[in-house]
């Protein structure tokens, strides 16, 4: 018997989450806690930018609330139905011990059903508001987060988080088909960047908690290549991301300004995933490895080369 089948996950108990100590604001919290919203912010900003780029200036804002309100719920019912998923490896991990499925304060039941309604309104809510494209896009983003990646490949492959990335991909082409009902070479091209980054945004994350994901048997590539071929990986798919970033400029649909925003991020960007193969070559560990400045910057990057995207067409 594992320790996970020993301890069911998510088992109401007299703890924090025991049904006569779940106090209402903290059960609304613990929903909100389920649609990972921090996740969600970096979602959107990828999202709006691309609507501007796609109108050409400012958007219709009302199409700019809903689309936003639209990807809040299609990724939050994604999120929900990936910590009902994980709840059994959720328990046995230091940062998601507090996860509430884990804790009690949501049960499975009540989780799998606050997952299927988003879902459920979300699709509904694009097609109504937005437009069916939108609404189709949206459920696949979602579809392939929970199946592809949570139920298929996480558990199984070292390359998980590089194709199950492509979820948190498609908001470029949502913000790009909710403007024109349609996707064009830009948005494959900002799809491009973001599955490119997603590897080297993720696994700088995985050295830090390799311990963790080793603990539950989840091959993230940190657990069973070692850190230095993380390292290694993550300065070719950050190479490839910059040259991606840099396409849109020759293929018409941006300026100077975004440009500039690109060179002079990936150029930082890169010394920094150099950096950080160089201290792994050098058998550097734990704290002297510095793995999370370049988690941090890409976060960063994410939102400026972004932010370039929207401001872009009003100086051209």
């Amino acid at each position: 018997m594992t320790a996970v089948e020993s301890r069911p996950a998510g088992a109401l108990s007299q703890g924090p989450g025991s049904p006569g100590n779940r106090p209402f604001g903290a059960r609304v919290k613990a929903f909100m806690i389920l649609t990972k919203p921090r996740v969600i912010e970096l979602l959107l900003m990828t999202t709006v930018p691309v609507m501007f780029l796609a109108a050409g200036g400012v958007p219709d804002l009302w199409l700019v609330l809903a689309t936003c309100i639209g990807g809040y719920l299609s990724a939050g019912g994604a999120a929900a139905f990936n910590m009902y998923l994980d709840r059994d490896i959720d328990a046995l991990m230091d940062r998601t011990a507090q996860r509430p499925l884990v804790t009690g304060m949501v049960s499975p039941r009540e989780g799998l059903v606050f997952a299927s309604v988003l879902t459920v309104v979300s699709v509904a809510w694009f097609w109504v508001f937005v437009n069916l494209l939108s609404a189709v896009l949206s459920f696949a983003a979602l579809l392939f987060y929970v199946v592809g990646y949570t139920m298929i490949l996480k558990r199984r492959t070292a390359q998980n988080i590089v194709w199950g990335g492509i979820a948190g991909c498609m908001p470029v082409f949502i913000g790009w088909s909710s403007v024109t009902n349609s996707v064009s070479w830009a948005a494959v091209v900002l799809f491009l960047v973001m599955f490119f980054w997603t590897p080297p945004h993720y696994w700088p994350l995985s050295m830090k908690v390799q311990e963790d994901y080793a603990r539950v048997g989840v091959p993230m590539l940190p657990v069973i290549a070692g850190n230095k071929v993380v390292a290694r990986q993550i300065v070719l798919y950050s190479w490839a991301m910059v040259a991606v970033s840099l396409l849109l400029q020759p293929l018409g649909y941006t300026g100077w300004f975004y440009t500039a925003v690109a060179v002079a991020c990936g150029a930082f960007w890169l010394k920094e995933a150099h950096g950080l193969r160089a201290r792994a070559k050098a058998g550097l560990t734990g704290a002297k490895l510095k793995e999370m400045r370049l988690f941090h910057w890409s976060i960063t990057y994410v939102s400026l080369l972004f932010v370039a995207v929207a401001v872009d067409p009003f100086l051209r």
